[in-house]
């Protein structure tokens, strides 16, 4: 449990059923490791809300601190690559290292399923009877995206009572259940920045400033400065001031420390194709056999959360689990660094970090 009222309708959900329950909320960070106090966070404050939530429910509770193990699995590999100047989605990796994959550790003994406050299903293979992670009935809010790096023995454990439920229904029951919570807003983003500072002002306290050059495209004129190549990600405005017309970043020169922008139809910021070089397929052992064809598989992707799936065809090399991705038409603003999470309909295949895109320009 979070504090949230997914969460904790979830709960109340599980509570009206006969299981066995128990609550855990997660620690995830520790304030101190960033000003030597704690405060900005609002982990007391939510779990003082899990607390109430399942004081109300009869259900007991207890906190589980795993910012060692966040720090470790998922804060340092996202800082080394804003560090290349490249864009993570940690939220991905907390799911699939923490939350469905460090937590495990400290489950209490005999525990059969996991619930999370997550829109997404879970449905199992006619055939082999193996887990697949679907679509939320709800696909405005459906959070397979975020939950596409977990392992198969992980979700075969999970359990979404979210899966058929609204997000206006969520709050009906809330509201019904009189549950505190019930009218409280969405997180957005990670957590722990708290709401006093902006994300670079957050991020400069562990990525050393490099500034460097901004260039438009087509001529090498600069244009002004920057102060990172991770300040900036591919489809960004570029904020420079005194233009007539809107430029957008388009490239980062990493042994140049340069950030390139164009305008918003410069074929450098359509993106044809992009290669994941260590794709990770919910069944591990078994990706779909016509990826290994010379003519891949259909199937779509979506490189943002809140992005709608466009359809694309996929390859897998056999001797490793780098997976190229060509997109039907060329899409816009797609970073290094960025999740690519691929779909066959409505089941969530798996997921892989970008590490090359080829651009219009490029091609």
């Amino acid at each position: 449990m979070s504090g949230g009222v997914d969460s904790s309708v979830t709960a109340k959900l599980l509570a009206e059923k006969d299981y066995d329950l128990s609550a855990i909320f997660m620690r995830n960070w520790d304030t101190r490791d960033e000003s030597g106090t704690d405060v900005g966070c609002e982990w007391e404050k939510d779990w003082e809300d899990v607390q109430r939530v399942c004081q109300k429910l009869d259900i007991p509770c207890q906190m589980i601190d795993l910012s060692k193990e966040y720090w470790l699995r998922v804060f340092e590999p996202a800082v080394e690559t804003w560090e290349s100047g490249n864009t993570p989605n940690p939220d991905v990796w907390c799911n699939g290292e923490i939350k469905f994959g460090a937590l495990f550790d400290h489950l209490p003994q005999g525990t059969q399923f996991l619930a999370t406050g997550h829109y997404a299903r879970k449905a199992y293979h006619p055939s082999n009877h193996r887990p697949k992670l679907m679509r939320a009935s709800d696909q405005t809010k459906d959070q397979t995206y975020y939950l596409s790096s977990i392992p198969e023995s992980s979700l075969d454990m999970a359990l979404f009572p979210l899966a058929d439920v609204s997000k206006t229904q969520v709050r009906e029951i809330a509201r019904a259940g009189r549950l505190h919570n019930a009218s409280r807003e969405e997180s957005m983003g990670l957590c722990f920045i708290g709401e006093r500072r902006r994300f670079n002002d957050f991020l400069g306290d562990y990525v050393a400033p490099r500034p460097g050059p901004i260039l438009a495209i087509d001529t090498n004129v600069e244009l002004g400065q920057h102060n990172g190549l991770w300040t900036y990600t591919i489809g960004q405005g570029s904020g420079l001031p005194g233009l007539t017309r809107k430029l957008f970043v388009a490239a980062k020169d990493h042994e140049k420390n340069a950030i390139y922008v164009a305008l918003a139809d410069h074929p450098a910021l359509s993106t044809a194709s992009l290669t994941s070089n260590d794709f990770r397929w919910i069944w591990r052992d078994e990706p779909p056999s016509a990826a290994f064809s010379r003519d891949g598989f259909r199937a779509s992707v979506q490189v943002r959360h809140r992005m709608p799936p466009v359809p694309v065809r996929v390859r897998q090399r056999w001797t490793s689990n780098t997976v190229h991705i060509t997109f039907d038409e060329p899409h816009k603003a797609v970073a290094q660094g960025q999740i690519a999470v691929l779909y066959d309909g409505d089941h969530c295949l798996g997921c892989g970090t970008i590490n090359e895109t080829k651009n219009l320009a490029q091609v």
